[in-house]
């Protein structure tokens, strides 16, 4: 399949890797060990980020999405320690808990507007 685009869904517990293109979509769902991010150890979310930025290696342009900081923190923390995955972040949206067909409804019309211009 085409790694063309992902949106990820993510809050401090889990991120919901969606890759797509036209007509395939495949779903990887990444659990942080940090129960609590109040009580989350800082290595726990490195992890956790880790794990993100390595599903999202091949893909030329990630939307991030979420309800929480979480998509903000993950952000900067590929720019730190991602490069090429920090240079294909395109946008982050916040947003509640909408199921993955949702999300990626809302990443594909998104997208298409991205296409114009790139």
């Amino acid at each position: 399949m085409n790694k063309h685009h992902a949106v990820v869904w993510i809050d401090h517990h889990e991120a919901h890797i969606l890759v797509f293109d036209k007509e395939h979509m495949e779903k990887e769902l990444i659990k942080s060990r940090s129960h609590h991010h109040h009580q989350g150890k800082s290595q726990d979310m490195n992890a956790f980020f880790d794990n993100v930025a390595s599903a999202l290696v091949d893909v030329q342009h990630t939307l991030l999405t979420g309800p929480s900081t979480a998509r903000v923190e993950f952000q900067e923390w590929c720019k730190l320690h991602s490069h090429a995955v920090s240079h294909n972040i395109v946008d982050s949206i916040k947003c509640d808990h909408p199921s993955d067909g949702q999300v990626v409804a809302m990443a594909r019309k998104y997208f298409q507007k991205f296409d114009l211009f790139h």
